[in-house]
């Protein structure tokens, strides 16, 4: 059984820095793809990153390129998504996605190519 569990959100000022993880069970974190996800109320939910083993390049939502990276520690079968320079508008529940097989860049960013969900993480962002 795969269990995604997130951690690391909470309030940030503007311009602050959050370091979500997402410890993996159940699944290899080297396996296929992961990433990050997003949805604030009212909004659909929007990749943020995602990268895939074996190379291709890394997903970044445009609004977070420059700001936000992703990476992985496969010993410890950890996803994370270090945040910074964040902006109110970041303000969103996080979740950690991981799919069932490996991804196109195309197909990274969009949340249907994942099957495993984690219960989310909440950041906010005070201006």
């Amino acid at each position: 059984q795969v269990q995604l569990v997130e951690s690391g959100g909470g309030s940030v000022q503007g311009g602050g820095s959050l370091r979500l993880s997402c410890a993996a069970s159940g699944y290899a974190t080297s396996r296929y793809c992961m990433g990050w996800f997003r949805q604030a109320p009212g909004k659909e939910r929007e990749g943020v990153a995602a990268l895939c083993t074996g190379g291709g390049r890394t997903y970044f939502a445009d609004s977070v390129k420059g700001r936000f990276t992703i990476s992985q520690d496969n010993s410890k079968n950890t996803l994370y998504l270090q945040m910074g320079s964040l902006k109110p508008e970041d303000t969103a529940m996080y979740y950690c996605a991981a799919a069932p097989g490996w991804l196109a860049f195309n197909q990274r960013g969009r949340h249907n190519e994942y099957v495993y969900w984690g219960q989310g993480t909440q950041v906010t962002v005070s201006s």
